[in-house]
């Protein structure tokens, strides 16, 4: 295609994925009374009485719930809609091994929310429980503030758990490679453990079970992107060979010819 043709090609699938955001956000609202009833039943203590302090709280939390269920079907629908787009330029089994990147991506998304709200969260919870005890204060929580705080910590890390099949997906396109993954290794290393530490209680302990995990998904990251590579230049000497060997043999017969 060119150019203008490939950008309204990108301008179509962006257009597909906000309003499967919008109907998402829609179904949030439905969702969001039940979400909120297992999570406040689901806290990390045995009591917990959340309070509002603005006549707006209930709104903005019907909206964060319906964010969040939105954010979660759109992950994989805007992947599904990335391959749509590279599709033409993929050979067929490159096609079909990128499709497997969309029920992957779920699944990661899953884990990634899944490790924030039942390891994560409950440690940064009882943290600052302590904290408060400790100052002598009484414990009342605001429902916009102690749900914006369990977001903020839960939403990063199911981002961050798509790390390895995004740099896959790129590694196939030819986007990156593992020499790039691995000449900003120490880079990479310093953000997860600065992740880890901006989103956890401020001890050793508590830093090292995120950071450990994110540290490890990006090794893991450069190892998926080698074997992907490694493939990819392999199918690219193939090809060059077949090529060669094409051009070889239809040489020879315009020469018998001649």
């Amino acid at each position: 295609m060119p150019l203008l043709e490939h950008i309204g090609e990108l301008r179509r699938r962006v257009i597909y994925v906000l309003i499967v955001f919008v109907l998402g956000l829609v179904g949030g609202l439905f969702c969001a009374k039940p979400l909120f009833d297992y999570l406040v039943a689901a806290a990390p203590t045995e009591r917990i009485d959340l309070h509002t302090f603005s006549p707006w709280d209930a709104i903005g939390l019907y909206m964060k719930f319906a964010f969040v269920v939105s954010f979660v079907v759109v992950i994989p629908f805007a992947m599904v809609q990335m391959w749509l787009f590279v599709r033409p330029a993929l050979h067929p089994q490159e096609q079909k091994a990128a499709l497997r990147y969309v029920p992957g991506a779920l699944v990661m998304l899953v884990a990634g929310i899944l490790f924030g709200y039942y390891v994560v969260f409950p440690m940064a919870y009882s943290f600052t429980e302590k904290m408060t005890e400790t100052l002598g204060l009484e414990q009342t929580y605001g429902a916009a503030q102690y749900f914006s705080f369990l977001f903020n910590i839960v939403l990063p890390l199911a981002v961050l758990f798509e790390l390895p099949l995004l740099i896959l997906f790129l590694t196939r396109l030819g986007i990156l490679n593992p020499q790039f993954l691995k000449k900003f290794r120490r880079l990479a290393w310093f953000v997860m453990v600065f992740v880890g530490t901006v989103i956890t209680p401020p001890d050793v302990i508590s830093d090292l079970l995120v950071a450990v995990p994110l540290i490890v998904l990006y090794e893991l990251s450069i190892l998926l992107s080698s074997a992907a590579y490694r493939k990819k230049l392999a199918r690219q000497q193939e090809w060059e060979e077949q090529w060669e060997r094409e051009a070889a043999s239809g040489a020879g017969t315009a020469g018998s010819k001649t």
